[in-house]
């Protein structure tokens, strides 16, 4: 990876539509972990904006007032480095809505790269997408999903389904903060 020109890679992390542990479809509560980590983790790699993705006013203007609180409030004065990550979240209802937002930024397409648990046929790999991450006439959303994961229809229309990370036993049920960090330290990450 290049460092002098950083990919054009933004994260969303979408609360709608995912499932639960019975695969219904529902939408999942923000926490204020997720944003804080994710922003944190986000701003390490240089990730160009950390969505938040949720339909519910209520969530959106949770997330708007614990944003404020560190980056306009006493929060940003106490901790100028949780400041300059949270900067890098926006919320939106929809995730065509982030699609639309990184192409009028970057003027360029957007191909939107899934995150799975579950293998699926025909998965980017993570050095391919490094590899294609080195292409600054293309922008890229990766997309997390929470609670029991993104719904399989969301899965099926994206552009890519991103290889699952693979421990050393059955159990594969990541905080999603961890995949974030696992997956952007494959795809960013300083390697000898």
């Amino acid at each position: 990876m290049n460092n002098l020109s950083p990919p054009k890679l933004s994260v969303a992390l979408l609360h709608h539509p995912v499932k639960n542990k019975n695969g219904e479809i529902i939408t999942s509560a923000v926490t204020n972990l997720d944003l804080h980590d994710i922003a944190r983790i986000a701003k390490t790699y240089g990730v160009e904006s950390f969505y938040v993705v949720t339909p519910l006013e209520d969530q959106k203007a949770l997330v708007e007032k614990i944003v404020s609180h560190w980056i306009e409030g006493w929060g940003g004065t106490y901790n100028p480095k949780r400041k300059e990550a949270l900067t890098l979240v926006k919320v939106k209802d929809s995730l065509a809505q982030v699609v639309d937002e990184i192409k009028a930024d970057t003027g360029t397409d957007v191909s939107v790269v899934v995150t799975c648990a579950a293998e699926k046929q025909q998965a980017l790999r993570f050095e391919d997408f490094r590899n294609r991450l080195n292409d600054p006439s293309h922008a890229y959303l990766l997309a997390f999903g929470t609670a029991w994961g993104l719904t399989d229809e969301f899965i099926e229309s994206s552009d890519f389904v991103l290889e699952p990370i693979k421990g050393k036993t059955e159990y594969n049920h990541l905080p999603v903060r961890s995949a974030v960090a696992i997956i952007l330290d494959r795809l960013l990450g300083i390697s000898d």
